[in-house]
């Protein structure tokens, strides 16, 4: 009976040391304390991080890709999310929010009240960015319009509808480590920044776990499309078989060597990669062909 005891005494202390390891951890006020944003390499930032590809309304074209307004909806085999307002408006956008409450979101998945956000906003590649990029972000968000379209729920079902489970996953999957480790050119290195951090690529084309983490042991080697149609490519050098040339070409207008275009999410991709310096594409280029060939 004693050790029965022990056992309970010993499991909720284990219980509760888990519990206060998955709590939110928001970043230092001093973290961003003396960051002063610049608009204008905010944009370039905004296109990297593909923010409007996911948070303006569906089909939205042209200026309207600005009205950060939300309500696109992404299935996975967790149930189905939908992306919030994150325009200016201060009550249903994120028009009260500070810097900190930004850099908060996008490199802890914390919300300003505190709480956990599901991954599906990529924070676990976001986690990478520098402090000054987010604030140069945050200073270009502020030039966008406000819009009144409340946010909707997401559809998740038990137990994904349990946030602070999210805790555990991020202690499990949130890092900042690099998935292609080790000393690269200066050009790749940048290729890296922007391919693994703002670009997010791996969130689609790498494959995941049963918890939904990033197998970075294949990193780029292609995924199950979270819709069900079909798959995500495999880009690693060896399936991909492109030259540095044919990969800055197809980031710049969408064409592939063989004359085919891209289509689907990739679109918008290949459109925000568009309005990077062409140099910033030829840095991604030059990173994917360092990633080693997944079969």
């Amino acid at each position: 009976m004693r050790i029965m005891r022990w056992l309970i005494v010993l499991g909720l202390a284990a219980a509760g040391g888990v519990y206060l390891m998955a709590r939110p951890k928001p970043l230092a006020a001093a973290a961003v304390a003396e960051l002063t944003g610049d608009a204008v390499h905010g944009e370039q930032v905004f296109w990297a991080a593909g923010c409007a590809s996911c948070h303006m309304a569906a089909e939205a074209k042209g200026e309207a890709e600005l009205v950060l307004s939300g309500g696109q909806r992404f299935p996975s085999d967790f149930g189905t999310f939908i992306a919030p307002n994150i325009s200016q408006d201060v009550e249903h956008g994120i028009g009260s929010w500070t810097l900190l409450d930004l850099a908060n979101a996008i490199t802890r998945g914390v919300s300003p009240k505190g709480e956990h956000y599901y991954p599906a906003l990529p924070y676990a590649s976001y986690a990478k960015m520098e402090m000054q990029d987010v604030a140069d972000l945050y200073a270009f968000l502020k030039t966008l319009p406000a819009d009144p379209t409340p946010s909707q729920p997401h559809e998740l079902g038990f137990p994904f509808n349990i946030r602070d489970s999210i805790g555990v996953w991020k202690l499990l999957f949130l890092s900042k480590n690099w998935a292609l480790p080790g000393n690269l050119t200066p050009t790749a290195t940048r290729g890296r920044y922007i391919a693994e951090a703002m670009a997010h690529c791996g969130e689609c084309h790498t494959p995941r776990n049963l918890l939904g983490g990033m197998d970075t042991t294949r990193w780029l080697g292609g995924a199950p499309n979270p819709s069900g149609d079909g798959r995500i490519p495999n880009i690693t050098p060896g399936k991909l078989a492109w030259s540095a040339a044919d990969i800055v070409q197809y980031l710049t207008t969408g064409f592939t060597p063989d004359f085919d275009s891209v289509g689907g999410h990739m679109a918008h991709v290949v459109e925000n990669m568009a309005r990077l310096p062409e140099s910033d594409r030829q840095a991604v280029a030059e990173y994917i062909l360092a990633v080693p060939s997944v079969e």
